[in-house]
């Protein structure tokens, strides 16, 4: 097979065939083109679409055909739970049949509605399965098992085009391109079954337990049969009700070739192809495009989005992102304790609660319930209901009811970002909103469909009460442009809809009907922009008048007088130093017995180092911090982590990403003799020989050495600004806290200097931060400095010498790195011209030290490359100016 494959390869075609299919754009080139000629067949038809046509179409259904409808198109979707079924028989799942039928309801309605060529199925089944206990080892097997099936009735279906028992031959004879892709599908049946009776497939999918059984196969085509029978019939009973008494084979027929186009077009749920090539059928059987429209949306309504609407329902409900995982590692305390709704939901088996997937799902509940109301509001209700309103209470009142329909409903879609983020006052006000959406509802034009649904996403939220504990989250000013811009294409549309629709609406009443309460579709774009206004205004005076809700309640003031006293007790690290620039913020945990210092960038808190404090207390510090950042949005990370500390940071569910190599100088062993020494014993004895003097100076220093110092530091950094957070920059007090190592040339005039920094270990490490010289001064000046430096550190009995860290040191070599990593290689060796990594490198292997490797943890919900960009951010950022 390798051989073969590499046979082919030396063909350029192929090879040019290849490269084309690897590229993503050109992969999506497929279902466009599908999508494009399906339009190009279907634009007259399209043309003859008149929107107010087809909502009088909508209006005049009787609700007893509705509730059939409706009826059809549910069990429709629950009949594909018949896919879970069975592979819960053939792969022995352990998942009680409710659950089962639970977790395809989920996972089918997602993917039906959004699609992405089954992964949105995939990616909900293996969540949800998970969830229950299923291992890997069995449900990878079933997934792949799962996913190639799931077309096989359509397959069937399309034998029965093919040979006249669902005929369709004026449809295909028309647009002679359907003939192609019916017999397409239609030999992917026969090469379904080769495959799944064949022995690779037996190897790698059975586990070596045989061939896939006859029955197993047949039953798997059955299934798929049912889904597909199913969904037709739903067709065809709306077809039923809305065009008259219409033949079952003939509108199964045009179901059956539109489904293929959808299938091939790949969008989700074949939108576009599918309604396209079914408007070109109905329009053919001699239905005005305006009834056919009609079906297609009643379709579109009752089988994709209702089915939907539900699946969000149950996966708010139900779905847990990191399932019996989290449970067991409640300890972190970032997920708060189930409420009895909660436990009530699932019992009598094992208690669950709401995830992020959960939580979004609520959010877009809301969001959903936004549109309902405006979509309510910008379409005429039922002249029956407003007459009924209109006796109950005045017009002023129901026009004043529509205007709030509109701005409540922009309020949720608003308000929805803010319960995916888990914001305890975004559900006060949620549940407030939605409350007052249902009255107005009713009041506007006694919509009570509209009001029970937005009833039902409230009683939802309050079972879920307990999962909106955050105070508050970051809002970048990118996410307020994109809500902005959204909220003001929605705006716009209903406007559009608004207008069109009165106007159509007005047109086809019956004689002498013109009541007042239908005239106000002049005003619909006043109603539009007066709703997004004034509910950005809501908006904005909730989170301005708010009470301050902001991180740094996370921690007070840095207090240097208690990091001493704690450092007393404890010991520190190469970084502890720093942490007297004063710009850092401390975090005490443990009832102050752990210190985690950080700063903020954007909606991340960055640990500098590792924790401070005895080891065994970590870990739970760790998660304390956690559960305080994620009550305002925000995630902790750690930089230039230590390996010490990797498994506490992997018992926390972190990443690691290697930032580079610190060298540590053994002190015992550090010597110029030796012929691998022998350029540094040069540059030694030709720096004494000019007469050049090593000192410490002692703290305090005086004013006259500062200045000077400051001069030499403003001449070394010739007009670049200071870095920050890990490094120190020039700042008195700082330097009034350590000894500074000088350099002075025989008339005494300083050249070089670099500040001390001592290891708060007991003096067994002592590190250097600021190296700074003249531009003057001679090669190997600061080399001089490091020999004089480590010899009197040796002196005063300290063990080992920090030079510092070498950035991106030893990092993706091997060949089984991250991508990211060997991206980071890279930048090592070529990225000499911006800062010269591998040159700093080699210049401190001339003191033979010991790498040890620094580490950058953080939690798997962040994207390394953004993150990488906030740290860059975050360490370049302009220090404090002095007084």
């Amino acid at each position: 097979m390798h051989s073969m494959k590499e046979a082919l390869e030396r063909f350029k075609i192929v090879r040019l065939l290849v490269s084309i299919y690897r590229i993503r754009a050109v992969r999506a080139l497929f279902p466009l083109a599908i999508i494009a000629l399906v339009y190009w067949e279907g634009q007259h038809e399209l043309k003859q679409v008149h929107l107010g046509r087809t909502l009088r179409e909508l209006k005049d259904v009787p609700a007893s055909s509705i509730f059939q409808m409706m009826g059809i198109a549910l069990l429709a979707v629950a009949v594909m739970s018949a896919y879970d079924y069975l592979i819960r028989a053939h792969f022995k799942l352990k998942v009680s049949l409710w659950s089962t039928f639970r977790y395809a309801w989920i996972a089918n309605t997602f993917n039906n509605l959004i699609g992405f060529a089954g992964l949105a199925g995939v990616g909900l089944r293996t969540l949800l399965y998970k969830k229950s206990g299923v291992s890997s080892a069995v449900l990878t097997p079933a997934i792949v098992f799962l996913s190639p099936l799931m077309i096989t009735g359509l397959s069937l279906l399309s034998w029965g085009n093919i040979f006249g028992i669902l005929p369709a031959a004026g449809l295909m004879h028309e647009h002679r391109w359907l003939v192609f892709a019916v017999w397409g599908m239609a030999l992917y049946l026969p090469f379904f079954v080769f495959v799944q009776r064949s022995a690779l497939y037996a190897k790698w999918i059975n586990r070596g337990q045989g061939r896939t059984p006859w029955l197993t196969v047949g039953s798997s085509v059955g299934a798929s049969f049912l889904e597909w029978l199913f969904a037709g019939i739903t067709f065809w009973s709306i077809g039923h009700h809305l065009l008259g008494g219409v033949h079952f084979v003939t509108i199964f027929s045009i179901y059956t070739i539109a489904a293929i186009a959808g299938i091939l077009s790949m969008a989700p749920g074949g939108i576009g192809a599918f309604d396209l090539i079914a408007l070109l059928g109905l329009t053919q059987m001699g239905y005005q495009t305006d009834q056919a429209m009609a079906v297609l949306v009643i379709y579109r309504l009752f089988y994709y989005l209702i089915p939907w609407l539900i699946g969000l329902v149950l996966a708010a409900l139900e779905i847990g992102l990191q399932g019996r995982k989290m449970l067991e590692r409640a300890a972190v305390g970032l997920e708060p304790s189930l409420n009895l709704w909660q436990k009530i939901w699932r019992w009598p088996g094992q208690y669950t609660f709401l995830s992020d997937l959960g939580v979004w799902a609520l959010g877009k509940l809301v969001f959903a319930s936004g549109l309902i109301l405006l979509l309510s509001a910008a379409t005429p209700e039922l002249l029956y209901r407003l007459e009924i309103t209109e006796k109950l209470l005045s017009f002023p009142i129901m026009r004043l009811s529509h205007h709030l329909s509109v701005l409540i409903g922009f309020m949720l879609i608003l308000l929805s970002r803010g319960i995916s983020l888990r914001i305890r006052r975004a559900y006060i006000w949620t549940s407030l909103s939605l409350l007052g959406g249902a009255l107005f509802a009713f009041t506007k034009g006694f919509d009570y469909e509209e009001a029970i649904f937005l009833l039902v996403v409230g009683v939802i939220l309050w079972i879920s009460r307990a999962r909106f504990y955050r105070v508050s989250a970051p809002v970048s000013r990118q996410s307020t442009a994109r809500w902005l811009a959204l909220t003001s294409v929605i705006a716009v549309i209903y406007y559009l809809l608004g207008s069109h629709v009165h106007r159509g609406f007005m047109k086809h009443l019956p004689p002498g009907i013109h009541p007042e309460w239908l005239q106000r579709h002049s005003n619909v774009a006043f109603t539009a922009a007066s709703g997004l206004i004034f509910s950005w205004l809501l908006l904005t005076m909730f989170v301005t008048l708010r009470p301050h809700r902001d991180s740094e309640e996370l921690s007070g003031p840095p207090d240097m007088d208690r990091l001493t006293q704690f450092l007393k007790k404890v010991p520190g690290n190469s970084l502890t130093h720093v942490l007297y620039l004063g710009d850092k913020s401390f975090y005490w945990a443990q009832d102050g017995q752990v210190l985690l210092p950080y700063s903020r960038v954007r909606d991340k808190l960055v640990v500098l180092g590792d924790p401070l404090g005895a080891k065994e207390l970590i870990n739970n510090a760790i998660s304390e911090f956690r559960q305080a950042a994620d009550k305002y949005g925000l995630s902790v990370v750690f930089y230039q982590a230590t390996p010490a500390f990797l498994p506490v940071y992997h018992e926390q569910g972190y990443h690691f990403f290697k930032l580079g190599e610190e060298a540590m100088v053994s002190l015992e062993t550090f010597t110029l003799s030796g012929r691998k020494n022998a350029d540094l014993r040069s540059v030694n004895n030709r720096f004494e020989r000019e007469g050049y003097q090593f000192e410490i100076s002692q703290q305090p220093h005086s004013a006259v050495l500062i200045k000077e110092l400051r001069s030499i530091s403003g001449e070394w950094l010739g007009g670049r600004t200071e870095k920050g957070y890990s490094l120190g920059w020039f700042k008195e007090a700082y330097l009034q806290l350590a000894p500074i190592a000088l350099l002075r040339q025989a008339s005494g005039e300083v050249v070089a200097f670099a500040t001390l920094v001592p290891g708060y270990d007991g003096g067994t490490t002592l590190s250097i931060d600021l190296m700074r010289h003249r531009k003057q001064a001679p090669n190997g000046t600061m080399d001089y400095l490091f020999i004089r430096l480590m010899e009197w550190a040796k002196g005063q009995g300290y063990q080992r010498f920090n030079l510092g860290n070498a950035p991106l040191s030893s990092v993706g070599q091997n060949a089984g790195a991250l991508r990211e990593e060997k991206l980071a290689r890279l930048v090592f060796k070529k990225g000499g011209h911006w800062y010269g990594f591998s040159g700093l490198r080699r210049y401190k292997e001339k003191f033979s030290p010991e790498w040890e490797p620094r580490y950058l943890a953080y939690p798997a919900s962040l994207q390394l490359p953004i993150l990488t960009l906030d740290l860059v951010r975050l360490v370049s950022k302009h220090p404090e100016a002095e007084e």
